[in-house]
């Protein structure tokens, strides 16, 4: 006969089900912790002045710096990530620096070269001219009483703002003006066809397509 083993025989483990209380009592404690912290933290990104800032200035996102601040329900009147657009932007007003920089303080570029002026108009509009649009602004010039010379651009592809209507009840909210941005080098013509009462009209610069 064999001598009998002398290895002894494990025991079969035992699944204490107060060991599974336990693990599920630190899992839920982890949780809610990580929850209430998430919940706590709600910073937010914004971008504060590298140097001070000045009107004028144009800045893209190198002269900025980000800051995880809380603001709350301020959030929306500060420049965050993804605000500024890939040309940058114009300062409008000083930023001191390290200063949170507030959305009200920026322009768009297209300030440097454009401006808006609004045209009191000599005749009807066509149906396309819309807000975004682009027309050529025609002038002519009065040459004697009632009678007007030959007329001619002084604005090609002005941009449209909005349309001027008259609050009348005589005139029936009839569109009277029209708000246009203007290159910057064309201003002065604009503003002395204007001082002059010339007839001003605006033609689509293109032939809308059909839809």
């Amino acid at each position: 006969m064999g001598r009998p083993s002398s290895t002894p025989r494990r025991k079969p483990f035992a699944f204490d089900p107060r060991l599974a209380i336990g693990l599920l009592l630190v899992a839920g404690s982890v949780v809610g912790v990580v929850a209430i912290v998430s919940a706590a933290d709600e910073s937010v990104q914004v971008y504060a002045a590298r140097d001070p800032l000045a009107p004028g200035d144009r800045i893209t996102p190198a002269d900025l710096e980000q800051r995880s601040v809380r603001l709350d329900a301020a959030t929306a009147l500060y420049l965050a990530p993804g605000d500024v657009p890939a040309a940058g932007f114009v300062v409008t007003r000083s930023v001191a620096e390290g200063e949170l920089v507030p959305a009200s303080a920026i322009g768009s570029v297209d300030g440097l070269r454009l401006t808006s002026v609004v045209l009191t108009l000599g005749g009807q509009l066509a149906a396309s001219v819309a807000p975004g649009s682009t027309v050529d602004v025609w002038a002519s010039r009065e040459v004697d009483s009632g009678h007007f010379g030959p007329p001619a651009v002084i604005v090609p592809g002005a941009i449209v703002v909005r349309l001027v209507e008259s609050d009348s009840i005589v005139a029936a909210a009839q569109t009277t003006g029209i708000e246009v941005l203007v290159p910057k080098s064309k201003i002065a013509r604009v503003l002395e066809a204007l001082a002059n009462a010339d007839a001003i009209s605006v033609v689509p610069s293109t032939i809308p397509g059909r839809g």
